[in-house]
C-alpha cells in the first residue's frame, strides 16, 4: 500500500521573531575554541542515499494517525488585522506589477476582475490539456490521465462545496465544465482500454 505524502505548513510570522530573537544573542569569539573534542578521528559523512518506502517500514513503526487531521498541522490563523495588512501589501504589489507590464506594453490593457467564472476556466483548461488537447498537429499528444482525473475531482469538490452559494449563471456553467471534463475522460479511458486489450501486432516478414 502507498503511503501518503506529509506536508508542513510554515507559520510565515514566525521568522521575524525568530530573527529578532538570534539578533539580541551575543555573538561567538573568532578565537575561542571549537566545543568538539578534536582528538576523535572525523569521520567523513556519507554520500547521499536512497532510501525507500519498504525500509522505512521495517526499520521504524508507523505512526498513529494524529487526531483532529488536519487542523493539528495547520499554524495558528492571522487575525484579521493581519489578514488586511497582507491583502493591502498584495494589492499594491499586483498593482505595481501590472503597471510596470502596462509602461512596457502600452498595447495591454488593464486585467480583468478575477472571479468564480475565472477560477473554473483555469481548472477546466488544466484538465484538458492533461488529456492532451491542444497538442500542436504532428505532434503525439501527451496525457496525463492521472493527474486528469485529479483535476476533474477538483472540480467535484468545487461544485459540492459551493453549492447553495453560487448564482444560476455560475452553477450552470460549473456543472456544463463538469459535465464535458467528465465526459472526456470517458473516451480518453476507454480508448486507452482498447488498446490496452488488443494483442501485439507481429513483426513485419523479414524482420526479427
Amino acid at each position: 500500500m502507498s503511503e501518503t505524502p506529509k506536508f508542513t505548513v510554515i507559520d510565515r510570522r514566525k521568522f521575524k521573531a525568530d530573527e529578532e530573537q538570534e539578533s539580541h544573542q551575543p555573538a561567538t569569539s573568532a578565537n575561542e575554541p571549537p566545543a568538539e573534542d578534536s582528538s576523535k578521528p572525523t569521520v567523513p559523512s556519507p554520500g547521499p542515499q536512497l532510501v525507500s518506502n519498504d525500509s522505512k517500514r521495517s526499520t521504524a513503526p508507523d505512526p498513529a494517525p494524529a487526531q483532529g487531521g488536519l487542523e493539528q498541522e495547520l499554524p495558528p490563523a492571522p487575525t484579521a488585522e493581519e489578514s488586511q495588512q497582507q491583502k493591502t501589501a498584495y494589492d499594491a504589489s499586483a498593482q505595481r506589477l501590472e503597471d510596470l507590464i502596462r509602461a512596457q506594453n502600452p498595447a495591454v490593457g488593464a486585467q480583468p476582475p478575477i472571479g468564480f467564472e475565472q477560477l473554473v476556466q483555469q481548472i477546466y483548461v488544466s484538465a484538458m490539456i492533461q488529456m492532451g488537447a491542444g497538442t500542436q498537429e504532428g505532434q503525439r499528444p501527451r496525457v496525463d490521465i492521472l493527474g486528469a482525473r485529479t483535476t476533474i475531482d477538483l472540480l467535484g469538490v468545487l461544485a459540492e462545496k459551493t453549492r447553495g452559494n453560487l448564482t444560476e449563471a455560475e452553477s450552470s456553467m460549473l456543472q456544463t465544465v463538469l459535465f464535458e471534463v467528465r465526459m472526456a475522460f470517458l473516451e480518453l479511458t476507454s480508448m486507452i482500454t482498447l488498446q490496452a486489450m488488443q494483442p501485439p501486432q507481429p513483426p513485419p516478414p523479414g524482420k526479427r
